[in-house]
């Protein structure tokens, strides 16, 4: 009885205390090439750390900094999600910290898992998720929210804030130094 208690209580601390890198909105521009191949490029916004411990938040700088920005490691993961990086990099702009990934893709699926159907690409996401911009039109109802392109397009972009509550969270913008 002891020892599920305990594993209980390592498990609920290492879920808890267990850092993330979290950003305040993301930006998607995908350009297509054919009806389902293409690059996209992503900006996430004001990315900062919601790690409570010292551990965890060099851990979060660790993984943003030299794994993300920098790993080759990195990129094979990507690959093996069919996403082929061409271009990531970190900016700072108003001292906030951003980041930006450019990749390429062979299947639309792959990116957010927008879906091309009867002449129409579309992305699903949930009632609650803020869309701030689109291209596309943004159709509602009680049980998912969906943006929508007709084939025309081939320059699909929105624009979406984060569901993290932006409290508590730590600033990376200060340990970003421009190579």
């Amino acid at each position: 009885m002891k020892i599920k208690a305990s594993l209980v209580i390592v498990i609920i601390f290492s879920f808890f205390f267990q850092g993330c890198i979290v950003f305040e909105k993301v930006s998607y521009d995908i350009k297509l090439k054919t009806q389902n191949t293409g690059t996209a490029t992503i900006t996430f916004y004001n990315l900062k750390s919601d790690a409570i411990g010292k551990k965890e938040f060099e851990e979060d700088k660790e993984a943003l900094f030299n794994y993300l920005l920098k790993s080759e490691e990195f990129v094979e993961q990507m690959k093996l999600e069919n996403k082929n990086i061409s271009s990531r990099k970190l900016f700072l702009s108003a001292d906030k910290l951003n980041g930006e990934v450019i990749y390429g893709f062979d299947n639309i699926n792959h990116v957010e898992n927008i879906l091309y159907q009867d002449g129409f690409y579309f992305l699903t996401v949930n009632p609650t998720d803020s869309i701030i911009s689109t291209n596309g039109v943004v159709m509602t109802s009680g049980e998912f929210k969906r943006i929508v392109w007709d084939s025309s397009f081939r320059n699909l972009k929105f624009e979406m804030l984060s569901d993290i509550k932006q409290i508590n969270l730590r600033e990376l913008a200060p340990f970003y130094k421009e190579n």
